[in-house]
């Protein structure tokens, strides 16, 4: 598989749906937002599963630009999710959001999750974006609150993605992968590391997805039309997982 054949959003004979899924962590926006807006934008995502959205003065005036600059809009997080935020296209149908914030330990930074309920055609599936903690214990006791809320979604098919802070043999990744599909080892596609931009050697960041989706591709868009290394370095200090996947359209 090429860099310019990942497949495209489209709708399916058979109801199912084809999306585009992002995950990225944008250091609060403190680099070249323009460069980040570049990268998102040739992604042609459908979903956007950011960490480190601006989470203080004036924050949701920053979030509604990028999404302006990315040309999608606002679904829920950021600030009330402790930083993860979610974008999306207008092919996206909401039906519910919430945003969670997980019990805070003291002397270690707050974490949350931005989920939301959607539908793309026919296709109806649960969001969860996260950022977990720096500490390996909080981390895995995080990943169990991602997939519990995951499963409270109550949606037939649904998606896990964000930075995990963790390798894939770290216990809070392999807890993430025992129970969904880590979309980059189920069909890589681009490259496999995500932190840093300068020298990649480790794969923090994960799209993850329940078992009834199909994955067409994931990994690092380098190298894709559109994506330069120059924008890459530019953007923020981590790399984007891009994923293509096929959520089966209600019977």
């Amino acid at each position: 598989m090429t860099l310019d054949d990942l497949p495209n959003s489209r709708t399916e004979p058979d109801g199912s749906a084809v999306i585009r899924v992002l995950s990225y962590n944008i250091r609060s926006m403190r680099d070249d937002e323009d460069a980040l807006a570049r990268v998102i934008r040739a992604c042609r995502p459908d979903v956007v599963f950011v960490q480190e959205a601006p989470r203080f003065f004036r924050w949701r005036k920053h979030a509604a630009r990028l999404a302006a600059k990315s040309e999608l809009v606002v679904l829920t997080g950021g600030a009330t999710a402790s930083g993860p935020l979610l974008l999306c296209s207008l092919r996206v149908t909401v039906e519910r959001t919430e945003d969670v914030l997980l019990p805070l330990t003291p002397g270690l930074h707050r974490r949350g999750l931005a989920t939301a309920v959607v539908r793309v055609g026919s296709a109806r599936l649960g969001l969860v974006g996260c950022h977990l903690s720096l500490s390996s214990d909080e981390r895995y006791a995080q990943a169990g609150m991602a997939l519990d809320r995951l499963a409270a979604l109550d949606a037939p098919h649904a998606i896990v993605a964000g930075d995990v802070n963790d390798e894939p043999d770290g216990s809070a990744f392999r807890r993430l992968a025992a129970e969904l599909q880590d979309c980059w080892a189920v069909r890589p596609w681009g490259g496999e590391h995500t932190w840093a931009p300068g020298e990649p050697r480790k794969r923090i960041d994960a799209v993850f997805a329940t078992k009834g989706i199909e994955v067409l591709g994931c990994g690092v868009p380098q190298g894709l039309p559109g994506v330069t290394d120059a924008d890459l370095r530019a953007a923020t200090d981590h790399l984007p997982v891009l994923a293509a996947l096929r959520v089966p359209g209600r019977p």
